[in-house]
């Protein structure tokens, strides 16, 4: 999930609610909204490689 900041930046975020504290995982923050989906596709594949 691509969430834009108040700082225009984007931030990449868990699919999944971290169970211990309910909210979602940071998985990184990026200029732009296109290199977000290009760190995106990357995590989904190294989930399922």
């Amino acid at each position: 999930m691509i969430r834009k900041l108040s700082t225009g930046s984007y931030r990449l975020y868990s699919a999944n609610k971290d169970r211990k504290t309910g909210r979602r995982r940071n998985l990184g923050t990026f200029p732009s909204r296109e290199a977000a989906l290009k760190h995106e596709r990357a995590v989904q594949y190294f989930k399922r490689h």
